[in-house]
């Protein structure tokens, strides 16, 4: 990997309202459209996330305090801010993680809708009360704010997944550390400063960013009352049995190998439509992709394997600031490897690889991550890539005979976050889904 050696900027934590810096451990940040690092993160000391945990612990009690109404007015604010600097947080986004433009302005609007909700918390807060339950007894409930929460999240949507946690955290009374993922976390640590011109006080919400250090200290720490992960299984794991050691609440979102059903039945274009956004948009690194097909019948499934090939022939692999492309670079040159690994493996274990995109080159950037869109055909259920999440831009078509079959294949996997069916029968639909 080479380093820009004009880079001096280090990014830092949001602590109580400040930018601070501590500096003993950074990291590369790099853009991985030029395999230049463009700036570097510090990683937080455990003395560094527990100023971020005291400042939230200190700043609980006022913010609970404060009506609903103003925390809510205060989101509202936030919603406007987002919306103003949308051009330059996607483009922050584009810089650090690769994906297209436009998929960067996609994730951030799904923030902004989080944030929009979130300012509904006059009304989501409300509680209910119940008159001579029992004699001379009347009886209510009400929403408690927990005190300091935290979340931990991953690379690949840097905007949006912390956008899902802490608006309705504080909005909801509660103080929060954020630790974002350390390989994008520029648009996090600036969506975190307008929420405080937005209005949001000093130390409602901190953001220390680090590794594992920053996480077991985030775990571990009594002042921590509830945390909330996404990112791979083996991860999310460890997140909940720690968290849940130390007596915390916690909801950690793992790994995920998502399948479509495609039925003989099928408009067939548009079940091809649908799958180059499902499996190749923003590179295939979102756990609400489609890595897995299952076609019902030899027939449909070369019709949809020959439209998939035509349409991947015309995809434009590149940098995402080039509006033109539809399809960046993956994240890290680490990433890249796992990835194109997982294609060699496909091929050594007998998969027909009808594209590959292991030889894309893009001019100018040949020190990029880029890896072109890969198509699996006769795909097993026994074969590494059918049975482990890839989170890269590969799509594997798998054969089967009925409808049972495919069902029947979908409930065996370890993985599963969502499916779909391509299919005009209401009766097949209905099966499906019951």
């Amino acid at each position: 990997m080479n380093h820009d050696k004009n880079v001096t900027t280090t990014v830092g934590h949001l602590i109580d309202g400040k930018i601070v810096a501590d500096t003993e451990r950074t990291q590369p940040v790099f853009n991985p459209a030029t395999g230049q690092s463009t700036t570097s993160v510090a990683l937080a000391s455990k003395a560094t996330v527990e100023a971020a945990i005291a400042s939230a612990e200190a700043a609980f009690p006022a913010w609970r305090n404060t009506p609903p109404l103003k925390r809510a007015r205060v989101m509202s604010k936030l919603k406007v801010l987002l919306e103003e600097n949308a051009d330059k947080i996607a483009a922050m986004i584009t810089a650090e993680h690769g994906k297209v433009l436009a998929d960067a302005h996609g994730e951030l609007q799904r923030g902004i809708e989080n944030v929009e909700y979130a300012s509904y918390a006059p009304e989501l807060l409300k509680g209910e009360h119940s008159r001579n339950v029992g004699p001379s007894i009347d009886s209510w409930s009400e929403f408690q704010a927990l005190g300091v929460t935290a979340g931990i999240t991953p690379f690949n949507f840097p905007a949006m997944v912390p956008l899902w946690m802490w608006p309705m955290a504080v909005a909801c009374g509660n103080t929060f550390v954020l630790k974002p993922s350390e390989r994008d976390p520029s648009s996090t640590l600036f969506i975190a400063q307008l929420a405080l011109e937005a209005g949001l006080p000093p130390g409602v919400l901190n953001v220390v960013n680090g590794d594992k250090l920053a996480v077991d200290t985030l775990l571990q720490d009594p002042r921590v009352k509830a945390v909330s992960f996404v990112g791979s299984t083996p991860i999310a794991e460890y997140i909940y049995s720690e968290g849940c050691k130390h007596g915390k609440r916690v909801q950690a979102l793992g790994g995920a190998k998502n399948h479509a059903v495609l039925m003989p039945d099928a408009d067939v274009d548009n079940a091809v439509s649908a799958l180059m956004g499902a499996a190749y948009g923003s590179c295939g690194e979102r756990c609400m992709a489609i890595p897995l097909l299952v076609a019902v019948g030899d027939a449909v499934g070369d019709a949809v394997v020959a439209g998939l090939k035509t349409e991947i022939a015309k995809m434009k692999v590149g940098p995402g600031t080039d509006n033109s492309n539809d399809m960046g670079p993956l994240v890290t040159k680490p990433h890249f490897e796992k990835v194109k690994g997982y294609v060699d493996q496909g091929v050594a274990e007998g998969a027909t690889l009808v594209v590959d995109g292991r030889g894309v080159k893009v001019a100018g950037h040949e020190e990029g991550y880029f890896l072109g869109a890969c198509l699996f055909d006769n795909v097993k259920p026994g074969m590494k890539i059918y049975q482990e999440e890839i989170f890269g831009p590969v799509l594997g078509v798998v054969r089967v005979k009925t409808l049972q079959e495919a069902m029947q294949l979908i409930n065996d996997h370890e993985y599963g976050n969502g499916t779909c069916i391509f299919t005009r029968d209401g009766e097949a639909a209905r099966y499906f889904t019951d």
